[in-house]
């Protein structure tokens, strides 16, 4: 069973509900409230979540690590809405004692692309969020969010734009010639092993493989780089017994480096 899903479920009854508007609530590790954005082109509206964190706290990327609580989003209260695309910023990785976490500190924008179901039309928005904030311990926390969408205007809001432009690099724009995969069975799961021939992010790089699939569960990696190669495997194992289903153009690799990170989905057998 994954540690940090395990450690959420046992502190859940610790989880603390905010209000849509940040506060200065004394003691409060984590604030949140949502930027509206602006209306694209196609009909889509933009938007934000806003997290902040008191000095000294962080909290956790999608892939948030072994020692992570990973963030889940509920939009059901929403009105008029169809989808919901997050677009992540290059987080950065931290050590918990020995164990590395994936995440943001201080502030982080995630921002919101919004598939109404009738374009044109406002979108309630209605987020509740459930993640998890450390320091010297760690909390799950829930967020209530809620926003009415109804602009017209479509000027960018410079802090989202911000917030985009902070994306991982696609591995075209970093330089990728080609990523391999090789799957081998092990007594619990698969062992994948991935080939990039990538140039470097900078300093010591921390490769997350995602597998897409939510019923399976990816360890921690271990990479090594020989020139403009970098190779990393970790242990794919397959939650409650399920057999595993495993789609290659759907594995996600997040190379996280120094100066910059990539992603890259999708791999080829090799």
């Amino acid at each position: 069973m994954n540690i940090s899903r395990l450690f959420s479920a046992l502190l859940s009854c610790l989880a603390l509900a905010l209000p849509a508007a940040a506060q200065d609530g004394v003691g409060t590790p984590l604030q949140g409230d949502l930027l509206t954005g602006w209306q694209q082109a196609d009909g889509r509206r933009v938007a934000a979540i806003r997290l902040r964190m008191a000095p000294g706290w962080k909290t956790y990327w999608r892939s948030p690590g072994d020692a992570g609580i990973p963030p889940e989003f509920d939009w059901s209260g929403s009105d008029n809405l169809h989808d919901v695309q997050i677009t992540w910023p290059a987080p950065k990785v931290f050590d918990q004692g020995g164990v590395n976490s994936i995440g943001y500190a201080r502030e982080v924008i995630l921002p919101l692309t919004i598939t109404p179901r009738r374009p044109g039309a406002p979108v309630s928005l209605d987020a509740s969020i459930d993640l998890g904030v450390c320091s010297d311990i760690c909390l799950p926390q829930t967020i209530r969010l809620r926003a009415l969408l109804d602009t017209r205007d479509s000027k960018p809001t410079p802090a989202i734009a911000a917030a985009f432009a902070a994306r991982p690099f696609s591995g075209a724009e970093a330089g990728l010639k080609s990523a391999h995969c090789s799957l081998r069975p092990t007594a619990r799961g698969l062992e994948i092993v991935t080939r990039l021939a990538l140039p470097s992010a900078g300093g010591k790089e921390t490769v997350v493989i995602e597998p897409g699939n939510p019923n399976m569960w990816m360890s921690e990696t271990i990479s090594q780089r020989s020139g403009n190669t970098l190779v990393a495997s970790g242990e794919m194992i397959a939650e409650n017994g399920t057999a595993l289903a495993l789609d290659r153009s759907a594995i996600r690799i997040t190379v996280i480096g120094k100066n910059h990170a990539v992603e890259i989905t999708g791999c080829t057998s090799g």
